[in-house]
Order: C-alpha cells, then sequence, then structure tokens
C-alpha cells in the first residue's frame, strides 16, 4: 500500500456535523493510483451491524472538499457510511502528471471505492450505491452500467463529459470545429512533451467578463468564492490539464445506459443550464425502476450545497429503499465479494 500525505485538518467548505463520525482513508484501483477520501459514518451505529454504504464523486474538477463531501455527510448522519473521494491525479489522490481526467480511468474510480466498500467491516457488500454530481453524474452511470455490485444510483445536475467535450453546449460544434480542436490538442500536446510541463486550462474564468452567461456567473459565485473555494480545487484555481480533452473526444458515457437494470434516481435543476444532458441520459435508460426528478426554479449550481433545493429527503427514502434489506441487519462477519 502507498500511503498518501493526507491532511488531517477539518478544511471543507461546510461545517462538519455531530451526528457524524469522520475519517481519512486510502485505497488502490486496478490502473495503479490510490484515491484519498473521507469516509463518514453515522455516531450512532448499532455495534456489529453492517451499514449500506454510498460512494460520492464529483463534480467535475472539483475535490472531495466540497459538495461531494457535503452529500456523503448528509447521508451519512441518516444511516448510511459514505465515502466521498479525490479522483485519480486530482486532489490528495495520486497519478502523474496531475490534473489528468479520462472516461476509464474515472470510472475505474468508482469502481475502486466499490472495492473498498465491500471489504469494509461495517459495510454490507451488498448494499453498495452512488452518488455522481455534475460531470461525475454521466460518470456514474457508466459505472452502473459496467459494474453489477452497484444496487443502486443518484446522479445530481449532470453533464456527459464526453458529449460536451466532442460537441459543445447544445451540441453546436460542427465537424470542421471538431476538426480544428483535434489539431489544437495534437499541437499542445506536443508542446507539452517538448517542455515537459503539461498546460493548465484554467479554472472557472477570473475577472468574469462582463457578458459571462449566468450559469459561468454561477460558477464563479461557488468556485471563487468564499462559499465554494478550495486550494486543491481544479476550478477554484488552474483547471485540468488542456489535453485531458483527448480522452473525452471519442469515447460516449451513455452507450450501455440502457442496460443498467438497477434503480435509478435522477435530479435536475428545473433552470438547469445543463438539464438536456440528463433528459438525454434518462430517455436511454430502461425499466420501471427509473426516475426522473426537476426542482422548481433550481439552477444548475443550486444542487451543488443549496441544503433547500438539494432533495435531500428524496435522496435518503430512495437509497434506504434500494439498499436497505434484512441483509443489512447482519451482525459483523468477515466481507467477501
Amino acid at each position: 500500500m502507498t500511503h498518501l500525505e493526507l491532511d488531517p485538518r477539518w478544511d471543507k467548505t461546510f461545517e462538519p456535523d455531530a451526528r457524524v463520525v469522520h475519517t481519512k482513508v486510502e485505497f488502490p484501483t486496478r490502473f495503479g493510483t490510490f484515491l484519498a477520501a473521507d469516509l463518514y459514518q453515522p455516531q450512532a451505529r448499532e455495534e456489529g451491524s453492517r451499514l449500506p454504504a454510498i460512494a460520492v464523486g464529483g463534480p467535475f474538477g472539483a475535490v472531495k472538499e466540497q459538495c461531494s463531501g457535503l452529500y456523503a455527510q448528509t447521508l451519512a448522519a441518516h444511516g448510511f457510511l459514505t465515502l466521498a473521494f479525490d479522483p485519480s491525479f486530482t486532489g490528495e489522490s495520486s497519478g502523474h502528471p496531475r490534473y489528468v481526467a479520462s472516461p476509464d480511468i474515472n470510472t475505474e474510480d468508482f469502481s475502486a471505492a466499490v472495492d473498498f466498500l465491500a471489504l469494509h467491516p461495517h459495510v454490507h457488500p451488498e448494499a453498495i450505491g452512488i452518488l455522481g454530481i455534475c460531470g461525475w453524474g454521466g460518470i456514474a452511470l457508466n459505472a452502473a452500467a459496467v459494474d453489477p455490485r452497484i444496487k443502486a444510483t443518484v446522479v445530481s445536475t449532470m453533464y456527459d463529459m464526453t458529449r460536451v467535450s466532442a460537441l459543445g453546449y447544445n451540441d453546436s460544434m460542427s465537424r470542421e470545429d471538431r476538426r480544428e480542436l483535434r489539431v489544437q490538442l495534437a499541437t499542445q500536446r506536443l508542446e507539452d512533451a517538448r517542455t515537459g510541463r503539461p498546460a493548465r486550462a484554467g479554472g472557472v474564468v477570473d475577472p468574469l467578463p462582463a457578458d459571462a452567461p449566468q450559469f459561468v456567473r454561477d460558477y464563479f459565485d461557488y468556485y471563487k468564492t468564499e462559499r465554494g473555494y478550495h486550494p486543491r480545487s481544479l476550478n477554484s484555481n488552474d483547471g485540468w490539464n488542456i489535453t485531458s480533452t483527448l480522452s473525452f473526444l471519442n469515447a460516449k458515457f451513455l452507450q450501455f445506459i440502457d442496460e443498467i437494470d438497477t434503480p435509478v434516481l435522477m435530479i435536475h435543476g428545473e433552470k438547469a443550464h445543463s438539464r438536456y444532458f440528463g433528459e438525454t441520459a434518462f430517455a436511454h435508460l430502461t425499466g420501471e425502476n427509473k426516475e426522473l426528478l426537476i426542482i422548481p426554479d433550481a439552477t444548475h449550481v443550486d444542487l451543488y450545497d443549496n441544503v433547500h433545493a438539494i432533495p435531500f429527503e428524496k435522496l435518503i427514502a430512495f437509497f434506504h429503499a434500494n439498499l436497505t434489506s434484512a441483509k443489512t441487519q447482519q451482525k459483523d462477519t468477515p466481507n467477501s465479494l
């Protein structure tokens, strides 16, 4: 096991909950990276009980100290063991070069979190769900399609990063636009190889231009102010490596999500600029155990940390209904996959 240097301080963008026990943990992926995570457990866990568990990731370019941690801690306060993790190559997790994203590796990050939870002595291995926020919503659906150990999935304010990378917002990029983008990325890749220092794309634009659209202003208000800023967050600072986009140009997250036969709850804000990603994804899901919940008047970023907009009661009920069973009441015995 390669031990990471994990900051022991409480450095979250939200306050601790006295109902929850928090610890820092690490675990490996099958690609050789080690993920740093915050583990949240109910303070009132019955001795010897095994709990339903949830791995939480996102948004794309955020860290576990931001809204994924808020979701994880809130769910833990209602009886779940939860895990908010930093993706490979970001935050406190390992991986070099830094600040790289990949559809395959980031899907594996979710499955590696399931490995960790399934082997945890306080978790029932047949009662594990996942929750993906923003860009990690599409990744969560991809993970649920490939990993049958995931018994329930929640997707909040999702992006399909493969779609927006390849086609732009509202699928506005032409074939010529895509060709030019490939040329730009190939040129940047060669420059990175020459210098040995991958160029960064920049996080949320700062300062805001006068003509910035409202959703960019919303991102600024979260990532660049005291509300959500974190020093390890890519979106709060210098962003991803520019060439990370290469990995997403020829990939499709939603190709096999019609084969997800476990429950899925999708949540979007009525006024979210990203709403079309969720509606398209939902149209591809099959079966009767799928639901799309639209939150009135909510924007994309409202579902990051606005506890009055995030339907936590619905999330809690969904995970309890689909993860809690007679099996989760069993006493501690050695876990096995």
